[in-house]
């Protein structure tokens, strides 16, 4: 009985050795959705963040966004998190409706960021420092155990561009043996953008972000993620103005050390509402809350502690 115990006690070990060679807590297994898997107590954890967006109807736009992070394990299902962000711009007449525009005096420059005083003659550059953001992640069901997981996110930013507080209700299932993870994030925003003429916009989103990804090999994970945004005026969803859908894949690299994750995600056809025509083209939603045809996001992050 005592080698047969021993035994099992051994395989238990390897197994577990074997698990966590290719994954650990904390890890960013998306590139968009959050899930419920969390720094542990004590810990802390680095992450870089370059999120660009690229193409809109017309012209050249890009806009690249980028966080430096800090996380800390407050609890084993409680996490804590400082940001530091920036962005640049690179934009040359992506204008999206000009019947909306006034000539030289309010040029309808379309791409989030780019102030109206850009020309429809001349190209837009920038880098800068943006701001900061604060994270809490509450986990109050932890999907290992249970069926589904639950837990909260909140971010409240604030920013050259915008101020905003992101809440997400985070559900989370693993399946076959935690090779298989189903994630849906339940996402509202509401948003201060300030622009150089016209003062502040005052706005709200809410999302549907979901997603599934499949160990297929030793560190490796792969899936596919998707967005449906819509967005309003006013902070509580006061008007409807447009609807947009987009999905793509995403490919996730895990050690012992340190992981990495790219996703890449395109917009499908949009849709616009009452109004809406200066903050969306025929086709695709383009504009003033930096809607792009493609968005690539490829971050990293090392724990220790």
């Amino acid at each position: 009985m005592l080698r047969i115990s021993l035994q099992k006690t051994i395989l238990s070990l390897c197994l577990a050795c074997s698990l966590s060679s290719a994954t650990h807590a904390g890890e960013g297994l998306f590139g968009f959705l959050y899930t419920l898997d969390m720094q542990p107590k004590g810990t802390y954890e680095f992450e870089q963040r370059a999120d660009v967006t690229h193409g809109q109807q017309t012209g050249s736009y890009n806009l690249g966004m980028y966080r430096t992070a800090l996380e800390y394990g407050l609890s084993d299902n409680l996490q804590v998190a400082g940001y530091l962000n920036a962005y640049s711009i690179q934009a040359k007449k992506n204008y999206t409706n000009p019947d909306m525009c006034d000539g030289d005096a309010n040029p309808c420059n379309a791409g989030f960021g780019v102030p109206s005083s850009a020309h429809d003659a001349d190209s837009y550059r920038k880098f800068t420092v943006d701001g900061g953001s604060l994270e809490l992640i509450w986990r109050a069901i932890n999907p290992v155990t249970s069926p589904v997981g639950v837990g909260l996110y909140v971010e409240p930013t604030l920013g050259r561009l915008e101020d905003s507080l992101e809440v997400r209700l985070l559900l989370q299932s693993n399946f076959l043996d935690d090779r298989l993870i189903v994630a849906l994030n339940l996402l509202y925003e509401p948003e201060k953008e300030k622009y150089d003429n016209a003062g502040t916009i005052r706005n709200s989103m809410g999302d549907i972000l979901y997603g599934a990804s499949y160990r297929f090999a030793p560190n490796w994970s792969a899936g596919i993620e998707g967005r449906l945004h819509t967005d309003h005026d006013g902070y509580f969803w006061n008007e409807h103005t447009q609807t947009a859908h987009f999905i793509g894949p995403t490919i996730h690299y895990a050690s012992q050390k340190w992981w990495a994750t790219a996703a890449w995600r395109y917009q499908l056809q949009g849709k616009c509402f009452a109004d809406g025509t200066a903050d969306c083209a025929t086709g695709y939603n383009k504009v003033s809350d930096n809607h792009g045809r493609n968005q690539f996001v490829v971050k990293f992050g090392l724990p220790f502690g």
